[in-house]
């Protein structure tokens, strides 16, 4: 996943991830989860992820009601909202 944060916004959303995010996608079963923050450069300035037991668990999170909900506050934090599905392999993966 991949996101801007909006200007202005950096206390709350730091506090959204914190208090809600990170607990909220850990619950419903994401784990290895590492949020990435671009200090220089031109890429977004967050990078997100996380890894289910199973393809299939991730399409189920992913199709939650849940996740979208997950979704819905953290638009109001963040612009540019991207997510990219990959199957798990060792190393780093982009």
């Amino acid at each position: 996943m991949t996101w801007n944060i909006r200007d202005s916004r950096e206390a709350e959303y730091s506090e959204f991830v914190v208090n809600e995010l990170i607990p909220r996608i850990t619950r419903l079963g994401l784990g290895d989860l590492e949020f990435w923050y671009t200090r220089f450069g031109d890429a977004d300035q967050i990078q997100a992820s996380g890894i289910a037991k199973s393809m299939t668990q991730m399409k189920t999170i992913l199709g939650s009601e849940e996740w979208g909900s997950i979704q819905d506050m953290l638009s109001g934090y963040v612009d540019d909202y991207r997510q990219k599905l990959i199957n798990s392999k060792s190393g780093f993966q982009i």
